[in-house]
C-alpha cells in the first residue's frame, strides 16, 4: 500500500492544532512568513555533507542522474530548524470544540466561500471529472494552507536530505528525498521553486513528495504538475484524484451532525453519523478531528449553519463563551492573549501567568472560573 500523503504529516506550525493523528504537526500547511526562519537557513555541517556524499551513490542506483544530483544539492544544505521542529512536536489534547474554532473560524469560512466562488468553473471541471465534492476540496485547501496563503518556503531538497541524514526517520526521509528528486528530474519543477514546509510538504494542499508522485496531476495541460504555482488548479486537481482514489463516492455526502450518531469524538459534545467519504477524507489525514473539521468546513462553505450541538465545560469548569470572555479582559488589562477565540494556547496561558503574578498568585497559566470573576 502507498504511503498516505499523512502517514505521519506535516504542517499547521500557524495553527497549532495536533489532532488525534499520526503526524507529528496535524493540517494545515506551515505559514509563509515574510522571510525563511534563521534556523531554516542551511547552515555548515560536515556530518551532513558526509551523509549527502554516501547518498548520491544510493540514489545514483535508484535512476537518479548525475545532473539531477549536482542541480538539485548546489544550494541544499543542513537546516537546523528542521531537526528541531521533527524532535519537538508535542503530544496533542486538543477537543475537538478548540479544533473546530480553529479549522472552522469565522475568517476560514468567509475566505472558504470567497475562493470557492473565485475557483468555481476549475472545482465544477474537478467535479465532473473526478466525481468529488468541490466543497470538500476547498475545505482541504482551506485546512492545507490557508487557501494558498502558507504554502511553506524551505527548500524541499533541503529538508528532506537533512531529516534523512538526523536518522530519527532515516528511512522515511531518504525515501522522500529520493521521491523529489525524481520529481525534479521529470522537470515538473525547479529546485528554487521546490519548497514547502519543513518536513517537505508541497503545495497548496501540501504533498509529501512520495504522494505527489503517485497522484499528483497536470490538470490545465501546461505539460507539468505543477502544485507550487500560485495557480492552484494543479494542487486542487491532484486533491482530488487522491480521495477519488481513496474511495471518494460521488454523491455522497462525508456525514452529517445527528442527535443518535455512533461518532462522538467529544465526550458530551456533538456525535456525528459518517460515510465512506469520511474514512476517504482520512486517507488525506488520518484524523477523526481533521475529517470532521474538513467535512463541516466543507458544509459551511457550501452556505450551512454551525453545529447545533453544544460543547460542555472544559476541564477547567469553563465554557468556550467562558474563555473568549477570559481573553477579552486580560486583552483590556494589558496581557495579550493573541485574539479572542476560546482556545486557550501559549499565549494566553503567558497571559493568565502573568495576570496571575500581577496579582499576587501562583503563576501557573492555568485558567478557572474565579480568575474569570477576578477579571471583572
Amino acid at each position: 500500500m502507498p504511503i498516505s500523503r499523512r502517514h505521519f504529516g506535516f504542517g499547521l506550525g500557524a495553527l497549532g492544532l495536533a489532532a488525534c493523528t499520526t503526524s507529528p504537526a496535524s493540517f494545515g500547511g506551515v505559514a509563509a512568513p515574510a522571510a525563511i526562519p534563521d534556523d531554516l537557513r542551511p547552515v555548515p555541517n560536515a556530518g551532513y555533507d558526509a551523509w549527502v556524499a554516501s547518498f548520491q551513490g544510493r540514489a545514483a542506483a535508484q535512476g537518479i542522474s548525475a545532473a539531477t544530483l549536482a542541480s538539485a544539492f548546489r544550494s541544499a544544505g543542513f537546516v537546523p530548524g528542521a531537526v528541531t521542529r521533527d524532535r519537538n512536536q508535542p503530544e496533542s489534547s486538543r477537543t475537538l470544540e478548540d479544533y473546530l474554532s480553529i479549522a472552522v473560524s469565522d475568517e476560514r469560512v468567509a475566505k472558504g466561500r470567497a475562493a470557492y466562488a473565485r475557483q468555481r468553473p476549475t472545482l465544477a471541471a474537478l467535479e465532473a471529472r473526478y466525481g468529488v465534492d468541490p466543497a470538500i476540496v476547498t475545505a482541504i485547501w482551506g485546512l492545507e494552507s490557508f487557501y494558498g496563503e502558507r504554502r511553506g518556503d524551505v527548500p524541499v531538497i533541503s529538508a528532506t536530505s537533512t531529516l534523512a541524514y538526523d536518522g530519527r526517520r532515516a528511512a522515511f526521509f531518504e525515501q522522500q528525498l529520493v521521491a523529489a528528486l525524481r520529481i525534479l528530474q521529470s522537470g515538473d519543477v525547479t529546485p528554487e521553486r521546490m519548497v514547502g514546509s519543513w518536513a517537505g510538504a508541497m503545495g497548496h494542499t501540501q504533498f509529501i513528495p512520495t504522494s505527489y508522485l503517485e497522484y499528483a496531476v497536470d490538470f490545465n495541460g501546461d505539460g507539468r504538475r505543477d502544485i507550487w504555482s500560485d495557480d492552484p488548479t494543479d494542487s486542487l486537481a491532484s486533491t482530488a484524484a487522491y480521495l477519488a482514489r481513496s474511495g471518494w463516492t460521488r454523491g455522497l455526502r462525508w456525514g452529517s451532525e445527528a442527535a443518535d450518531g455512533a461518532l462522538q469524538p467529544q465526550p458530551g459534545g456533538p456525535r456525528f453519523a459518517v460515510t465512506g467519504n469520511f474514512r476517504a477524507i482520512k486517507r488525506y489525514n488520518n484524523s477523526d478531528l481533521y475529517a470532521i473539521g474538513v467535512g463541516h468546513l466543507a458544509d459551511r462553505i457550501a452556505g450551512g449553519g454551525p453545529l447545533r450541538g453544544s460543547f460542555p465545560p472544559d476541564a477547567n469548569g469553563l465554557t468556550k463563551a467562558d474563555r473568549i470572555a477570559l481573553q477579552q479582559r486580560l486583552t483590556a488589562r494589558g496581557f495579550d492573549t493573541g485574539g479572542a477565540d476560546g482556545v486557550l494556547g501559549p499565549k494566553s496561558r503567558s497571559a493568565i501567568s502573568a495576570y496571575q503574578a500581577s496579582i499576587g498568585q501562583a503563576a501557573t497559566g492555568v485558567p478557572s472560573p474565579a480568575l474569570l470573576r477576578s477579571l471583572g
